[in-house]
């Protein structure tokens, strides 16, 4: 059951976030390290924690904590991932032919990655391949297939307990979806009012779009339209009671072929459209746009998983989206400190700053929030790329992104080391399943230039070895499933004392345990001190890379490796 699907009455508004939140800024507050290498790690104090004066051996006790049940999401470019037809374009059917690859439904398996969600991006028709811009929003693209298809996926998916989310682009249509078409040529069409007219509504055709900077206005036979991302993606015009009812039908209609909820795209531009327009109004006029979406969404599936993607580091207006809209916010500011973090081999107080912020989203959402992390997305240069290649960076990434509380999102190939850099087409290549270019399967829509040569950085080749990325992609996500505090737990900061060690509690209301990262390529021994409940962790649980040794209170890290200590 997804968190975040019973919502309360209680409305907070953009205003009082600004005081709730003052702890959050807090960002580089985190706790003093020493450059020792053997170090004294310590419980960071909590102010909703009680000290206590328990000996090292006292029993555990939990103080109320805020969990996140999670599951594992994979971001899935359907035109990449696999070919079922030999056309060269990935298919729905080719996904469902490769689920055991994501997950067999078998927990006694070790074969299968593991994941419990998929994230299809756009699978609607449209005339650019990225499917961003939609001309029809009942359909499949045929390059994907067909209702069926995706019917036929949506149950075998779920025999294997994974949910299947959409991209669903309700901020702007297609240039040449028929509504545009229509409006553009005619002054007095239904649709016209649709969009957005600069001569229509009396404004002036100037000003820099919030997406992009450039230019929001495109002229087209005499009259100028609003397209904050680009020409062939005409705004829609949400002050138009009859787009908002079509937006939440096209929603409902989904949910009723079975979609379990919707990544929403350029979710906070619903109603920003120019530079000018950024403020705690339109920020408040976005939100109440997507708790009328959710109310909608709830009356055919309460349990709906609705992530937004709010490109925002303010914890201020990320955290709005989460009073009675979505259950997630994709959270850009821990991406970016993750990657940094694991480059650079120094902890960057994560775990300082998310257990402040998720204070601050506990209490907008009456404890209903679950976070949306990942590495990188189709939007970015990939994760492997932005590490220069490094393999034992790109599994620390990996640990840290699989032990933090949240729905994880996995972008597809990422679990092989794939590499990408922009353009956006050498961002989505396709994904490699064997080293042969012309494999079973492998898509060759695009070129693959990032990867091409790369060696290993093949599903076949990663398969059966006990080293590859893919081994510690399966390995870590069995370890977040197999415990519950990792799958579901909150989260607490525990100051390692070494800056080349990130350590942080993961707490359910009945389990805790201790994770430690050597970020280094380095050993690295720490001292641990018990913790603000006075409880000792004193037996490690697992071990990820190379066996790390706890010596009395003495935990020594091998290179590159992670602990759980319980």
């Amino acid at each position: 059951m997804y968190k975040g699907v019973t919502f309360k009455t209680k409305k907070i508004t953009i205003c009082s976030l600004v005081g709730i939140s003052l702890t959050t800024l807090l960002l580089s507050g985190c706790s003093g390290n020493q450059s020792n290498k053997t170090s004294i790690a310590t419980p960071s104090p909590n102010a909703d924690s009680i000290q206590s004066t328990a000996t090292p051996q006292a029993a555990k006790v939990i103080n109320k904590t805020d969990e996140q049940p999670s599951a594992v999401y994979y971001e899935l470019f359907v035109r990449s991932f696999y070919d079922s037809d030999g056309d060269g374009i990935g298919d729905l059917k080719g996904i469902t032919q490769k689920l055991d690859y994501l997950n067999d439904g078998n927990p006694e398996t070790t074969t299968d990655l593991g994941i419990g969600g998929i994230w299809l991006m756009p699978i609607n028709p449209s005339p650019s391949y990225h499917g961003y811009d939609v001309t029809d929003y009942r359909a499949i693209n045929p390059d994907y297939g067909t209702i069926e298809d995706m019917q036929e996926l949506i149950k075998e998916a779920h025999k294997r307990g994974i949910k299947i989310i959409m991209d669903l682009v309700v901020n702007h249509t297609s240039k040449e979806h028929p509504w545009f078409v229509d409006s553009a040529k005619n002054s007095d069409s239904k649709y016209r009012d649709w969009y957005v007219w600069a001569e229509d509504q009396g404004r002036p055709a100037n000003g820099a779009s919030a997406a992009g900077g450039g230019s929001a206005w495109h002229s087209i036979l005499g009259s100028h339209y609003l397209g904050g991302f680009w020409e062939g993606m005409p705004d829609l015009n949400f002050d138009n009671a009859e787009v908002r009812t079509e937006m939440k039908d096209i929603g409902k209609f989904w949910l009723e072929q079975g979609v379990d909820g919707f990544r929403l795209d350029a979710a906070k531009h619903i109603y920003e459209d120019l530079l000018s327009d950024k403020s705690e109004a339109t920020t408040a006029k976005n939100v109440s746009w997507w708790q009328e979406f959710r109310k909608a969404m709830n009356e055919v599936n309460p349990e709906a998983f609705i992530v937004g993607e709010v490109w925002e580091n303010s914890a201020v207006t990320v955290g709005a989206y989460l009073d009675q809209a979505f259950n997630s916010s994709f959270n850009f500011g821990l991406a970016e400190t993750l990657v940094n973090s694991v480059k650079t081999e120094k902890d960057s107080g994560t775990a300082f700053t998310l257990e402040r912020t998720y204070k601050l989203y506990s209490k907008i959402s009456d404890n209903q929030f679950t976070d949306a992390t990942f590495l990188t997305n189709h939007d970015q240069n990939r994760v492997m790329s932005q590490l220069d290649n490094n393999p034992n960076h790109a599994k620390m990434a990996a640990a840290l992104l699989l032990t933090l509380p949240g729905n994880p999102f996995i972008y597809y190939g990422e679990e092989i080391g794939m590499r990408g850099v922009k353009p956006d087409e050498g961002l989505r290549e396709p994904m490699r399943w064997s080293a042969a270019d012309q494999g079973e399967g492998q898509t060759t829509w695009e070129a693959g230039r990032n990867n091409a040569g790369a060696i290993n950085v093949d599903v076949e080749s990663q398969l059966n070895d006990s080293g590859s990325m893919l081994e510690r992609y399966r390995e870590l996500i069995a370890l977040r499933n197999e415990i519950p505090a990792l799958r579901d737990g909150g989260i607490r900061d525990y100051a390692s004392g070494n800056p080349g060690v990130m350590a942080y509690e993961r707490l359910t209301t009945q389990d805790q345990v201790l994770v430690v990262h050597n970020l280094t390529g380095e050993e690295q021994t720490i001292v641990l001190q018990p913790n603000v409940e006075g409880f000792s962790y004193s037996k490690i649980l697992k071990t990820i890379a190379v066996k790390s040794i706890l010596n009395s209170d003495q935990l020594t890290l091998p290179p590159y490796s992670t602990a759980i200590v319980e």
